[in-house]
């Protein structure tokens, strides 16, 4: 535990050298300890950026707004259009970068106007373990990653939320609902919606890690493997309603959940 107080304690350090920041804040398990550490150690000088779009989840977005209002930090809602984003919906394999870039360069500019020139965001040191280009993107509007610098994980981050009690500790890992798409696929914002609905639906009926993938109008549900079994029982009545979303076909992924399937196709780990 020393160690973990010794890298919550290099975070401080690095927050407070900033003076003034904006924190890119999707309502996650890492941005919300991010913006949450950084309005301590700030206060006024910090200021918390989501940017809204079609392909965030909308409680993500509430509870976003809730949690800045309840902790008196300074937040700023931007909406974007994420499928007017050249190259976007077309949904290339380099779609996080496509993504992140305009994100953080629209970030970079509402930041200037309120004369901050750092701007930081949530991504910890299991992040280099899959996947991300959209970690380029960072890299090229040097976006700062303070988590990464105080060499935090998830696991160490959700130890540190539990003790501030903050109430993402045990929040599931979350990503863009873009995540849910096989690359190639053009991005509506009807599917967006369709799988945002779906996953609504399933965790209302009690069921914890899941994922709807979406493969045209195929829904392929990935579920913790200790629900397999409940899902199936309940198959009739899921199928019933995704298809009132608009799915044709609903299937369920016997390898269960796993973040970063649809990677798979790219031939790289995940």
């Amino acid at each position: 535990m020393d160690e973990l107080y010794r890298k919550y304690e290099n975070l401080k350090k690095t927050l407070k050298s900033f003076g003034r920041c904006a924190v890119a804040f999707s309502g996650g398990v890492d941005s919300t300890f991010l913006v949450k550490v950084a309005n301590e150690v700030l206060g006024n000088s910090c200021l918390a950026i989501t940017v809204n779009s079609s392909a965030l989840l909308k409680t993500d977005l509430e509870n976003s707004m809730q949690f800045c209002k309840q902790n008196n930090i300074n937040h700023l809602v931007l909406d974007c259009d994420v499928l007017s984003i050249p190259g976007l919906s077309q949904n290339p394999p380099e779609r996080c970068y496509i993504c992140k870039k305009a994100y953080f360069l629209k970030i970079q500019e509402v930041a200037k106007e309120h004369e901050i020139s750092i701007v930081i965001e949530g991504s910890n040191t299991d992040d280099d373990n899959d996947y991300r280009p959209g970690q380029k993107a960072l890299k090229e509007l040097n976006i700062i990653s303070p988590l990464k610098i105080a060499g935090l994980g998830k696991s160490e981050i959700r130890l540190l939320s539990k003790e501030l009690n903050l109430p993402t500790w045990q929040k599931e890992s979350a990503a863009c609902l873009i995540s849910r798409f096989s690359y190639g696929e053009v991005l509506t914002k009807e599917k967006l919606s369709m799988v945002e609905q779906s996953e609504e639906f399933l965790r209302n009926q009690g069921f914890h890690k899941i994922r709807v993938r979406i493969h045209d109008k195929l829904a392929r549900i990935e579920i913790a493997p200790e629900e397999l079994s409940r899902a199936i029982q309940e198959r009739d009545s899921i199928t019933k309603k995704l298809c009132e979303f608009g799915f044709t076909y609903v299937t369920l992924d016997l390898e269960g959940y796993r973040m970063g399937s649809m990677n798979d196709m790219l031939g790289l780990s995940s």
